[in-house]
């Protein structure tokens, strides 16, 4: 009968030959079997249990700007390497890969576009590149969107995702985080509207700068928010952290971001902030 009779595995193993290699994705958190056109089109959000998939620059681009509108800018700015900074690889190269890899020009994305007929100046930080790490040209190219924002007048919105400061470039990363403090505090002067968007993570240097310093912070579902990871924290203090500790609901909860927001409901909500501000 066995020669018959299929096992499970073998089930399994016909299933997955007949599922072509990039058309499909699998959740990490339900396990749900998702087709990726299916993905794309619902916001890069689980239809099964609402997981956010992280996304980068291009895709937040497209999800909340009005067609043929964005266009962007700072993309001559390149990190070097004033360190000479070696670890299992040199600095240098790994920002060749970073590069050749991920498809965008560094960790942090900016330009100018326009959110149902509103011009705001835009930034978005990019995982895929160096861990989303902020080092002198995220600190620059961050200053100079932020003075675009106050020379024209217009809302500034920042998405981050983050691993923190970018340890190859030691202080002169480290002072990126005064350096960003400092304009959004002429913007603040100004009256003009800096708002934060918090995605999956936002850790470290960034958290502990520009990332918690929005008008308006908003953090999507389940997004990993703090300072230190929970793993250091635990093995600081000797003790085991609350259950979802600095996920999103649990930072709302204790008073450290202002609402939790859906991706597919993000652009509408943008909108009434810039909306409710610039009356």
């Amino acid at each position: 009968m066995a020669w018959f009779l299929r096992s499970k595995k073998n089930i399994q193993d016909s299933v997955q030959r007949e599922m072509p290699d990039g058309l499909w994705t699998k959740c990490p958190s339900c396990g749900e079997v998702i087709y990726k056109n299916e993905l794309e089109e619902n916001f890069y959000l689980c239809h099964k249990c609402s997981f956010h998939f992280r996304i980068g620059s291009k895709e937040y681009i497209d999800i909340l700007f009005d067609e043929n509108t964005f266009s962007e800018t700072n993309t001559n700015i390149r990190s070097t390497d004033p360190l000479k900074f070696v670890d299992s690889k040199t600095y240098t190269s790994r920002i060749d890969a970073a590069y050749k890899t991920s498809g965008v020009d560094e960790a942090l994305t900016t330009g100018i576009g326009q959110i149902a007929g509103r011009t705001v100046s835009f930034g978005c930080m990019n995982f895929n590149f160096i861990g989303g790490s902020m080092g002198s040209v995220v600190g620059e190219k961050f200053f100079i969107a932020a003075k675009y924002a106050l020379e024209n007048k217009t809302p500034f919105i920042i998405i981050s995702a983050t691993g923190g400061a970018r340890m190859q470039e030691a202080a002169l990363s480290l002072m990126q985080m005064a350096k960003t403090s400092a304009i959004l505090s002429v913007l603040a002067e100004q009256g003009i509207p800096f708002i934060s968007i918090l995605t999956d993570p936002t850790t470290g240097g960034v958290s502990a700068s520009y990332g918690m310093l929005g008008d308006i912070i908003i953090a999507e579902p389940g997004a990993l928010i703090g300072f230190a990871g929970p793993r250091v924290i635990e093995q600081t203090i000797k003790r085991k952290l609350p259950e979802g500790f600095q996920r999103a609901e649990f930072v709302l909860e204790h008073g450290f971001v202002d609402f939790v927001a859906q991706r597919n409901e993000l652009r509408n909500i943008i909108i009434k902030v810039i909306d409710w501000f610039m009356a």
